[in-house]
């Protein structure tokens, strides 16, 4: 998980792109916010699929320190998409599986807890990062449906893409994990990142990064995106169920455990008693 300092540079970084300039198609609309990933940025996506609880918080304590209620968020609170939404003046932006009307003009959230870059982390429990690309797709076409080509394609220009995902590509130890030497591995994880994204093909090496016009590239970039902000790979040996450590040096209380779990160092995926242990220790709100 990223650290509160690392969370509120992203926060002001990314919501600083995100405010209005008078240079945009309609400057005095928002820029729009497309977030993919998995249960850091998850909005409550997988309350709308067919899984289990291991890959849902639709249940207390989830959400109860600024929701009152569980919305399906891996947090008490809001995510990291949620601060940076507010600090651009835009709303909270709800799953794109929710049910309702969207308004897709303030972007869209793919993101699924669980979620890999490959296909295969955790198959059939989750949105894959290939497609939540297709969801983004899709949203492209209502946007040009609704706006037009010119307008939809300066919106996605302007749009910020934020994305979190990898640590399931490890943590879910699929079959496809054991078939690859370790450095083959990580280069098909980023390799499957790299095609969703193609901020630059090898043909657009020179020139055209920062400009939108078209490419020949596959991904969202083809799209139009441009403005692209990344959250590093945790580093998955300090997570609770192995270790947790210096937590002054992050702001944190307590790095002894985790806050929400059972076992040592509350390490034990038992938050909220839904994932077959009832039992489970929830540390204070400060």
């Amino acid at each position: 998980m990223a650290t509160p300092s690392l969370s509120l540079s992203i926060t002001l970084l990314l919501g600083g792109l995100l405010l209005p300039t008078t240079s945009a198609v309609h400057s005095d609309k928002h820029s729009a916010l497309f977030t993919f990933g998995d249960s850091l940025y998850d909005p409550g996506t997988n309350n709308y699929i067919n899984t289990t609880t291991d890959f849902q918080a639709n249940f207390l304590p989830y959400g109860e320190s600024f929701f009152t209620c569980p919305t399906g968020r891996f947090s008490d609170g809001r995510l990291i998409p949620d601060f940076i939404a507010e600090y651009a003046k835009l709303p909270l932006i709800p799953a794109y599986l929710k049910p309702g009307d969207h308004q897709f003009e303030y972007g869209a959230n793919f993101a699924s807890g669980g979620a890999g870059a490959l296909v295969e982390s955790h198959q059939g429990f989750v949105i894959d990062l290939h497609t939540q690309l297709s969801y983004f797709k899709d949203v492209v076409k209502l946007l040009r449906q609704k706006l037009g080509d010119k307008v939809a394609k300066q919106l996605l220009c302007n749009a910020v893409y934020l994305i979190s995902i990898g640590g399931n590509d490890y943590l879910a130890r699929s079959s496809i994990y054991q078939s690859y030497p370790i450095g083959e591995y990580v280069e098909l994880v980023f390799g499957n990142l790299s095609t969703v994204i193609k901020v630059i093909t090898r043909s657009r090496v020179h020139g055209l990064v920062d400009s939108c016009a078209g490419s020949d590239a596959w991904g969202i970039y083809e799209e139009g995106g441009r403005k692209f902000g990344f959250v590093n790979m945790p580093p998955l040996g300090c997570l609770p169920n192995t270790r947790t450590q210096t937590p002054g040096s992050t702001g944190f209380k307590d790095g002894t455990s985790a806050c929400c779990g059972s076992g040592p160092l509350g390490g034990v995926y038992s938050c909220g008693g839904m994932r077959g242990i009832e039992e489970y220790e929830l540390c204070e709100q400060s």
